[in-house]
């Protein structure tokens, strides 16, 4: 008991150590925003409600910097005039690492489970990384919604996933708090989800007239003027703003950027985004969001740095790829490397100077970042194996799984590899016991070309070894057929394409890919 014990607090220490360096690096942090967003929000309502004027007529005091966000997030906010300003910070924060928590569970749970990590130190590891990327901290300390927006849309995953009826509820909510995750509306689109998509537009309009009745004049307002007003989101080439119009606004500085080439670029990305979406179909969710959160933050005209959460699904994805054995090292260095870049807070050196070649290259790297992930995004998960890899991992006419797995891996996939060496040992032992069977009961046993007869049963059942000494040849043969019409079975899916042992299993997982899907096979 005392070796236990000391065992498991020598793997809880280094853990414990990351844990406190980690809280330590973000108390100190020097890029702590005050919480400045939400006392935008804060402000603005106040003003609104106090009748002092229009939603849209309120300004940062000395700034240009007002409420950009459509009505229906107004009136989502409308609760923070019966709060003081310390108890909104509070409940505002709280909801925020509440947001984060979730978001961190349903991106790399998954993935936990399909590699079969550890589950504590693998959550304890996720958590840090989760916690430091820049995007994350930069949305809890100003005060942000992007974690809200990324978690409705992720629950809009699970149920596209799932083939669940709520598709499509959450992305309309998002689109009606901000107009950036709009472009997942068209992703259901070209990917065929008429009825999310239906279900998202409707929501999104509900929601909006919902605002257009109780503030008809401040629903006016926004739409005919304040939405056209670029001078509201601050300057377009301040180094925060990592989008494609950034980049041109700081190539033009003091000028304005070409509207032209922003057009031209937004149409490319675009094009691009829909042709790889529309290639992946709708199986693949998790592509299909990931690759929507990334081309999301390059067309907009303003994606602040904490806009960058969209890049998370991405992330996640590539790197769970890189993880899939044989593990390859350079598609995770490349994701690590992505990682540690936007964390690394590198465009801030050239906040006040983004002149030059230099400044060109480090003050968008973000958005050489964006552009990147987009294109890694754009690669089949079996383009870099290969040819007689490429034959066993996807087969013609196999149906992939909503959730991005392909079923024609579940026997060959080498990540259940513990399971195949306990099930291949059992069925050695089986042979064993075969063997000692038969020199023991000359006239009941097996012939001895019927000596591999119950490998497939050993094999389906994780070793349950030979049933008795007295198995004679008509049962040998059955077995040998039972196996070979089990081992060649078509995959058995439910009604909403998904696995039926997975939703047995009551797996959750919105972008799990090929979660839990092997596990087990042999038991």
């Amino acid at each position: 008991m005392r070796g236990q014990l000391r065992a498991e607090s020598g793997r809880l220490l280094p853990l414990g150590v990351l844990c406190a360096a980690v809280a330590l690096f973000l108390a100190l942090v020097p890029l702590h925003r005050d919480w400045f967003d939400l006392r935008v929000y804060y402000d603005a309502v106040h003003y609104w409600a106090g009748e002092a004027g229009g939603l849209y007529d309120y300004r940062v005091p000395g700034q240009a910097y007002g409420f950009t966000y459509p009505p229906f997030a107004a009136v989502c906010m409308w609760p923070m005039t019966l709060l003081s300003w310390p108890l909104v910070v509070a409940v505002g924060t709280t909801a925020n690492l509440v947001a984060a928590v979730t978001v961190l569970r349903l991106l790399a749970g998954p993935v936990v489970r399909r590699h079969d990590f550890p589950r504590l130190p693998a959550y304890i590891v996720a958590g840090c990384l989760f916690a430091l990327f820049e995007p994350v901290y930069d949305t809890v300390s100003f005060g942000q919604v992007n974690l809200f927006l990324l978690l409705l849309v992720l629950l809009d995953a699970r149920q596209l996933a799932r083939g669940g009826r709520l598709a499509g509820v959450g992305t309309g909510l998002a689109c009606a708090i901000k107009l950036t995750p709009a472009l997942f509306i068209g992703y259901l689109l070209i990917t065929r989800r008429w009825r999310a998509a239906s279900t998202a537009t409707g929501v999104a309009a509900a929601a909006t007239l919902l605002a257009h009745w109780l503030a008809p004049d401040t629903s006016h307002t926004f739409w005919a003027t304040a939405l056209w007003d670029t001078s509201r989101l601050g300057e377009l080439a301040y180094v925060s703003n990592q989008s494609w119009q950034g980049a041109l606004a700081r190539l033009a500085y003091p000028g304005q950027p070409s509207s032209v080439w922003w057009a031209c670029g937004a149409l490319a990305v675009v094009a691009f985004w829909a042709l790889r979406v529309h290639r992946a179909g709708a199986e693949d969710v998790r592509l299909g969001v990931a690759a929507t959160g990334v081309a999301a933050c390059l067309v907009s005209p303003v994606s602040w740095v904490h806009h960058l959460v969209w890049l998370l699904p991405a992330l996640v994805l590539l790197a769970d790829r890189a993880l899939e054995p044989p593990r390859r090292r350079a598609p995770l260095v490349l994701v690590g490397a992505a990682y540690v870049l936007l964390c690394s807070s590198v465009v801030w050196l050239w906040r006040y100077d983004s002149g030059g070649i230099d400044g060109f290259i480090g003050g968008n790297a973000f958005v050489w970042v964006e552009v990147g992930l987009l294109l890694a995004l754009s690669a089949r998960p079996s383009d870099h194996l290969a040819p007689h890899e490429r034959g066993q991992d996807q087969r013609p006419g196999q149906q992939r799984r909503l959730d991005g797995a392909d079923p024609a891996r579940r026997r060959h996939d080498p990540g259940d590899h513990r399971g195949r060496q306990i099930g291949e040992g059992d069925v050695q032992r089986g042979h064993r016991q075969l063997e000692g069977a038969r020199h023991r009961d000359h006239d009941g046993g097996l012939q001895r070309g019927e000596a591999d007869g119950p490998a497939p049963q050993g094999e389906r059942t994780g070793g349950s070894g030979v049933q008795g000494a007295g198995v004679g040849q008509r049962r040998a043969q059955q077995v040998l057929d039972e196996g070979a019409q089990r081992t060649h079975a078509p995959q058995q899916c439910g009604p909403d394409g998904t696995d039926r042992d997975q939703q047995e299993q009551g797996e959750d997982a919105p972008l799990g890919g090929q979660q839990g899907a092997w596990r087990g096979r042999v038991r």
